[in-house]
């Protein structure tokens, strides 16, 4: 049985990442780290927008927020944690905006827009995202003992917060698996239903299990469902997903 584990479990848009590590924490007893959601960055941070309106500049803030509460998380002094995501993740969201377009998803004539409107400022976001990549991979070496990488298998959830193209998630699926071979670090993909990727992953790592993995299941499925209905209840969500005039539309597309 594993004394001490800091196991990172990465994984693109709707591949089941909460819920298979928030039920992993319940079945082993060991913490799960995380950090908020866009959604719920987003309404604090920059309200009104859902993330595929978000120009650079306030990409940028949401990615270095979410790196933030990553890095705290991660260093409160616990031995052993389920880390959702890993911190190499905002590097990685951040290059494939770079690559398909600063906002996946959004309709053609605003992505055209946006390629214009960057043209000045675009070598000056890779720049910034290269030297992301840097600071995050490195720290995942240091921190992670190991990563478990959850391929793409489920439907994507088109909420309006979500880049919604397929184009970006499997690109994404594609950089986390590239940049997992780069660190060195020890992975393993695992997938196939919830009950059965929980199976596989305790059986790797040879886990501790303190409470059933059904229930554990089961706990996840109504913690994750809870936390997104309390999200819906707040007027911001709301707002930012309220159809917007094409005024303001072309405002935000002239911003990149």
């Amino acid at each position: 049985m594993t004394d001490r584990i800091r196991l990172a479990i990465s994984g693109t848009y709707s591949t089941g990442k909460s819920t298979t590590t928030e039920a992993l924490s319940i079945a082993t007893g060991i913490p799960r780290t995380h950090a908020m959601t866009s959604r719920e960055i987003l309404m604090d941070l920059i309200p009104g927008k859902t993330v595929m309106e978000l120009n650079a500049m306030e990409l940028v803030m949401l990615g270095l927020r979410r790196f933030e509460e990553r890095v705290h998380n991660e260093g409160v002094g616990v031995d052993s944690f389920i880390s959702d995501g890993g911190v190499f993740h905002e590097w990685v969201y951040f290059e494939a905006r770079m690559r398909v377009g600063i906002n996946p998803g959004a309709p053609w004539w605003f992505g055209a827009i946006k390629q214009v409107a960057g043209l000045p400022v675009k070598r000056f976001y890779q720049r910034y995202t290269d030297t992301l990549g840097v600071v995050t991979k490195a720290r995942a070496r240091r921190i992670y003992d190991a990563y478990v990488h959850l391929p793409v298998e489920f439907d994507m959830d088109p909420d309006g917060h979500r880049p919604v193209s397929e184009k970006f998630r499997r690109l994404s699926d594609d950089l986390l698996l590239q940049s997992l071979e780069e660190i060195g670090l020890p992975y393993h993909v695992v997938g196939g239903s919830i009950p059965e990727r929980l199976e596989k992953i305790i059986d790797i790592f040879d886990l501790p299990v303190v409470v059933p993995v059904e229930e554990a299941i089961a706990q996840a499925q109504s913690h994750v469902h809870d936390a997104i209905e309390v999200l819906k209840t707040d007027a911001r969500y709301h707002e930012a997903r309220r159809s917007k005039s094409l005024g303001r539309r072309l405002a935000y597309a002239l911003r990149y």
